[in-house]
C-alpha cells in the first residue's frame, strides 16, 4: 500500500510540472505576441505619421525661411547685421568649400571631355569637343557640383555649429536675454552663404572647363582654337547667369535646411549626427528638385541657340 501511495504522489507531483510548464510556456508566448503586436502597433504608427512629421517639418522650413528673408531686408537696410560674424562665417565657409570644389571641378571637366571624345571621334567631328564640354560643364556640371559640396561641406558645418548649440542650451539661453537665434546666428550663415556662392561657381567653372581643355587638346587632338570656338557656340551668357542662379538658390536651400535641423538636434552628440546627416540628405534631394525646376524653366524661356 505505501508503495501505491508513493507511486501516486510520484505521479500526482509530475502532472503537476508538467501542468506548470505549459501555464508557464503559455504566458512566455502570451508575451512574446504581445510585444510582437506592439512593436507592429509602432511601426506602423511611425509609418502612418511620416506625412504629418515632413508635412510638419516643411512648415518649419517655410517659417524659417521667411524669418530669415525678413531679417536679412530690415537689418541690411537699417545697418543691423552683425557684419562681424557675417565676415568669420563667409570665410570659414569658402575655406571649407573652395578646395573641395576646385578637386571636384577637375575630375569632372576631365569625365566630361573624355567620355563626349570617343562619340564626336566616330562622328569625324572632333572639333565639337568644346560644345559637349561647355554644354556638360556649365548648364549642369558646376551647378550641381557647387550644390552637393554646398550640401555636403557647408551643411556639415553649419549644422554641426547650431547642433551643439542647441544640445549646450546656447539658442534658449540667448532667447532668455531677448536675443532673437535666427536673427543673431542663423541670417550671417544665410547671407554668408549666398555671398561666396559666385565665387565657388566661377572657381568651379575655370576649373572644369581648364580640366576639359587640356584633355581635349592633349588626349583627343582637337587645336585650341576649335575647341573654344565651338565652346562658345554652345555656351553662352545666359547659362553662365543661370549657372550663377541656381548656385545662389542651392545656397539659400542649404542655408535655411542646415539651420533648421541643427536647431532642432536633441540628445546629445548623436543628436548632432543624426542632425548632420538628415541636413546632407535633405539638402541633396531638394538640390536635385530645384535644379530640375531652374532647368525647366531655363529650356521653356531660354531655349538653347547656336551663337
Amino acid at each position: 500500500m505505501m508503495a501505491v501511495h508513493l507511486s501516486d504522489m510520484s505521479a500526482l507531483e509530475g502532472s503537476t510540472s508538467v501542468t506548470t510548464n505549459e501555464a508557464r510556456n503559455a504566458r512566455y508566448a502570451q508575451r512574446a505576441h504581445s510585444a510582437r503586436f506592439l512593436r507592429l502597433h509602432s511601426a506602423s504608427s511611425r509609418v502612418r505619421s511620416i506625412p504629418q512629421r515632413s508635412l510638419a517639418t516643411i512648415g518649419r522650413g517655410a517659417a524659417l525661411a521667411a524669418a530669415v528673408l525678413r531679417y536679412s531686408v530690415i537689418d541690411t537696410i537699417t545697418l543691423r547685421l552683425p557684419v562681424g560674424e557675417f565676415l568669420v562665417q563667409a570665410w570659414l565657409l569658402l575655406t571649407v568649400t573652395a578646395i573641395p570644389a576646385v578637386l571636384m571641378a577637375i575630375p569632372f571637366g576631365a569625365m566630361v571631355s573624355v567620355v563626349s571624345s570617343g562619340l564626336v571621334n566616330q562622328m569625324g567631328a572632333a572639333s565639337l569637343l568644346g560644345a559637349a564640354s561647355g554644354a556638360g560643364v556649365v548648364r549642369q556640371g558646376a551647378p550641381i557640383t557647387a550644390g552637393l559640396l554646398m550640401g555636403g561641406a557647408a551643411a556639415s558645418a553649419i549644422a554641426s555649429d547650431f547642433g551643439a548649440r542647441a544640445i549646450r542650451d546656447e539658442l534658449d539661453a540667448l532667447l532668455v536675454m531677448g536675443i532673437n537665434p535666427v536673427r543673431r546666428l542663423v541670417v550671417p550663415r544665410f547671407l554668408a552663404l549666398v555671398a561666396i556662392a559666385p565665387i565657388l561657381i566661377v572657381v568651379i567653372l575655370v576649373s572644369g572647363s581648364t580640366a576639359s581643355y587640356i584633355l581635349a587638346v592633349t588626349l583627343s587632338d582637337v587645336t585650341p582654337g576649335s575647341f573654344w570656338q565651338s565652346f562658345g557656340l554652345f555656351a553662352q551668357q545666359t547659362d553662365v547667369w543661370f549657372a550663377m542662379a541656381k548656385t545662389v538658390a542651392f545656397a539659400a536651400i542649404v542655408a535655411i535646411i542646415s539651420s533648421l535641423r541643427g536647431m532642432e538636434a536633441t540628445r546629445g552628440p548623436r543628436g548632432v549626427a543624426d542632425a548632420v546627416s538628415s541636413a546632407v540628405v535633405l539638402n541633396v534631394i531638394f538640390i536635385v528638385i530645384a535644379n530640375l525646376a531652374i532647368t525647366q524653366f531655363e529650356v521653356m524661356f531660354f531655349p538653347t541657340e547656336v551663337a
